[in-house]
């Protein structure tokens, strides 16, 4: 067992002494008060005896180091008896030796720092610190002692190992039984119809409780059990003492901190209260703007939520601003130093996000697109599948999924097939080069019959013809016609291709495009009997119903892409 060594009863006996010997120190012998003198512990197997003080040129730590290693070795030396320690009385200083090795020296200025205690008072004190350490030291480094330490020990790490067995058993029991009795009448909570904890939750949170339950057992019980094997030897004794401080210090720093930052932590709350509701209130409102029930002038319903996560920014940096001073310890050099580099590196690594996200909130209102839009970023084709604040993912027409970054979009030329389809229609077109020796009139007659054979586009508005070229070999015809649903316009570019060419092959015009040398011998024409040459096949005989669409004219509706 290690003997604690604490205050000695014969100082309080010197102690009217003192006052007398206080009141009599002249002006010019006063020092600082002792919590401006650098001092340092003397530690002997964990325990501090005293505290003794530094100056320049031989600081507190390095002198009180010296005297716990000449204490160390005095107490190792088992063959020298504790009656060698003795104290010496010189000029301007009180030597406590062991034999006729010096152990330590009190100095007046050691007791103006315990309050005036006289310099042979304080070194006898000393000197009864050092007698009893060296007892406890010894005492405990006897074999038997440790022999029946060790005992110690291997009985606490068999009870460590059934109690850490016990709890996790019945626990487990009581798991099971708690599941079996009640997990099935555990229900949804409800105010009416509206389900604010769901029932897989607060089993959920049961769970977890009784998990935390058991590991604070648990910890409760290594706790214990390190605390008690550490104790038991002199080498790990002082670990074992300071096990419980070493626990609770960080909690006892953070209670302090939050005790004397309450009226900061107070106004904190409050403004975070008030942000909070500031920020329900917006949300309240934007979500009517986002439904109609509240209408703005000029204000499009899908700039509501992009408007509301502008104000919830702003906001948030509002209440930052006015909330730092408040958040304890902003003022520390640490603070300091972590918002600044978290600050260099937003402002070197982010500039590309930030462009993102402000292009992103460009696009919103600009309203170039809309999410199921088909559109054309440079050479991207595709449809909008969702618009996210740094990036725009679309779909292309090969089922690719292409992630395009807002501020490319921004910088690009956007073509959108979609948005003026809804109410004017899309128009496509497509041109022939044909021979001068052909009418023109004939030629838009026939492009016009293609567009009407072509199902999916419109009747109305009606197709129409633009001759764009006079060119050296043929004249460029350009046939353009309406169709209302984007998404099948590669299809509808398909059949309106493959009725020109059946027209043009039933009348007998070749098509001149890109350019000839000389007139051929025969026309370039497919004649009828040839249009379905193996392996091509002939379509089935349809009804009279289904007559009336072109026979070789693919159906949009069965695009297999949509």
């Amino acid at each position: 067992m290690i003997v604690s060594v604490g205050p000695l009863p014969a100082l309080a006996q010197q102690l009217p002494l003192l006052q007398e010997q206080s009141k009599a120190k002249s002006d010019e012998e006063m020092v600082l008060p002792p919590i401006l003198s650098p001092t340092a512990p003397v530690i002997l197997d964990g325990e501090s005896l005293f505290q003794v003080r530094g100056v320049s040129a031989f600081p507190a730590e390095e002198r009180a180091r010296r005297i716990s290693e000449r204490i160390d070795e005095f107490a190792s030396s088992v063959n020298r008896s504790i009656q060698n320690l003795r104290l010496v009385e010189e000029k301007d200083i009180t030597m406590i030796f062991a034999g006729d090795q010096p152990i330590a020296g009190v100095t007046d200025a050691d007791g103006r720092l315990e309050g005036g205690v006289d310099r042979g008072v304080l070194a006898r004190i000393y000197l009864k610190r050092i007698e009893e350490a060296v007892e406890a030291h010894r005492e405990t480094r006897k074999p038997i002692n440790i022999l029946i330490h060790i005992a110690f020990s291997l009985l606490a790490t068999a009870i460590l190992a059934s109690s850490w067995w016990g709890i996790r058993w019945i626990f487990e029991k009581l798991d099971a039984l708690i599941e079996r009795r009640y997990k099935e009448r555990v229900a949804d909570l409800k105010v009416q119809k509206v389900i604010i904890i769901q029932a897989h939750q607060m089993w959920a949170g049961l769970r977890g409780s009784m998990n935390g339950i058991k590991a604070f057992l648990l910890f409760l019980l290594l706790y214990a059990y390190f605390n008690f094997v550490f104790r038991q030897f002199p080498w790990t004794a002082y670990i074992g003492k300071q096990l419980f401080d070493i626990i609770l210090d960080p909690i006892r720093v953070i209670v302090r901190g939050l005790l004397s930052s309450f009226p900061s932590l107070v106004f904190l709350v409050i403004l975070i209260v008030l942000l909070r509701y500031l920020l329900k209130f917006g949300k309240l409102v934007f979500a009517n703007l986002a439904i109609g029930k509240v209408i703005w002038p000029r204000f499009d319903r899908e700039w509501a939520w992009p408007t509301y996560r502008i104000f919830r920014a702003f906001v948030i940096a509002f209440g930052i601003v006015v909330g730092y001073p408040y958040i304890p310890g902003s003022t520390s050099e640490a603070f300091k130093g972590i918002t600044i580099f978290l600050g260099v590196l937003l402002s070197l690594g982010s500039s590309s996000i930030i462009g993102n996200i402000l292009a992103g909130y460009t696009l919103v209102y600009r309203r170039a697109f809309q999410e199921g839009d088909r559109i054309k970023v440079n050479e991207i084709l595709g449809d909008v599948v969702e618009r996210r604040i740094l990036t725009t993912r679309l779909r292309s027409l090969k089922n690719e999924e292409i992630i395009v970054p807002n501020s490319e979009i921004l910088n690009s030329h956007v073509t959108n097939y979609t948005a003026a389809a809804r109410e004017k229609g899309l128009i496509l077109h497509t041109t022939v080069g044909i021979g001068y020796e052909t009418p023109w009139r004939q030629v838009e007659a026939m492009l016009i019959e293609a567009a009407d054979r072509t199902s999916g586009l419109l009747k109305d508005p009606r197709p129409f013809v633009l001759q764009l070229a006079l060119g050296d070999f043929c004249v460029t015809y350009e046939l353009n016609v309406y169709c209302d649903r984007p998404f099948y316009m590669m299809d509808l570019y398909t059949g309106l291709n493959q009725n020109i060419l059946d027209v043009f092959n039933e009348y007998g015009v070749q098509i001149m495009t890109p350019a000839y040398m000389a007139d051929p011998e025969q026309l370039k024409i497919v004649p009828k009997d040839q249009w379905y040459t193996t392996p091509a096949k002939p379509p089935k005989k349809k009804e009279k119903k289904e007559v009336e669409s072109a026979p070789d004219t693919p159906q949009p509706e069965d695009d297999i892409r949509k």
